[in-house]
């Protein structure tokens, strides 16, 4: 029996639901997990639904799915539920949060296959080879991003890559490739933004004398830092922390926030709505 995920956004009104259910039982469907939200300030509904069916094959059930849809003007993906998500990564100097993803892809705690590493640096190329994945190592500067943007994409686009994580990759990416990679690219930062911005955030935060920081996991957009937000995590801080004290526990932050998004949205449990996201959790 194939299990898919399915998830839709549309106008809500009455008999969504009834019409979702109802077009699985028909096909035999059994639903395993379902969960919705209606959003009365935009006016619109949000359905993921993870089922089993047989005797439907893939084709003819997204067809069928796409006249249902048409008749409640539903924005709508179908998901095999057992195909791991393909991901690339990218990193730059800082590894914490590359580490992370790849020791949580291999105890099979993230429903992903990464099938590249990218980055502007060679630091990270061993670590690369032990998990056995390919590294793919492309310098960045100014004269030669819009060269290097487009070594990455033809990369990404080779390995057929559903999700791109910029796992602390440390260039402001154009607004050309923010658009080519719009609803699949999550980036990863500390939450000082907007109120530490640029180099050393830690140490400004340390001689201001916070007491919380923080990490923000979010869609890449052409907007810097400023995409819809997936995740966010914070950690105490107090009078007795150093600045390598706060940057060790910023890193831990930034790793956990950093996973829970990539399983979310590989797990189809992350909604765009405008600015904003539902999360099915």
């Amino acid at each position: 029996m194939s299990a898919y995920i399915l998830t839709l956004s549309c106008p809500d009104r009455r008999g969504i639901v009834h019409a979702v259910s109802g077009f699985l039982m028909e096909r035999g469907g059994n639903i395993e997990e379902a969960a919705q939200y209606n959003d009365h300030g935009t006016g619109l509904f949000f359905m993921r639904v993870r089922f089993a069916c047989e005797g439907v094959p893939e084709a003819e059930l997204r067809s069928q799915l796409a006249t249902l849809a048409d008749g409640f003007g539903m924005a709508w993906k179908l998901h095999p539920a057992q195909q791991p998500m393909k991901t690339v990564l990218l990193v730059s100097k800082e590894g914490h949060c590359l580490n992370d993803l790849l020791f949580r892809w291999k105890s099979g705690l993230l429903p992903v296959d990464i099938r590249a590493i990218i980055s502007n640096h060679r630091d990270f190329y061993q670590l690369a080879a032990s998990y056995n994945v390919p590294f793919h190592h492309i310098p960045v500067t100014a004269a030669t991003k819009a060269q290097a943007e487009a070594k990455q994409l033809e990369i990404i686009e080779a390995e057929g890559a559903e999700l791109v994580v910029l796992a602390r990759y440390m260039q402001i990416l154009s607004n050309e490739m923010c658009g080519r990679l719009a609803g699949r690219a999550i980036n990863i930062h500390h939450s000082f933004l907007p109120s530490f911005k640029g180099a050393k955030p830690y140490y400004q935060a340390h001689d201001r004398g916070v007491k919380l920081i923080g990490a923000t996991a979010h869609y890449v957009t052409a907007d810097l830092d400023e995409g819809p937000i997936i995740e966010q995590d914070v950690a105490r801080a107090d009078h007795t922390d150093t600045v390598e004290d706060l940057t060790a526990r910023g890193r831990d932050t930034e790793s956990q926030v950093l996973a829970r998004a990539v399983k979310w949205h590989s797990e189809h449990r992350v909604l765009l709505n405008g600015h904003r996201t539902v999360i099915f959790r």
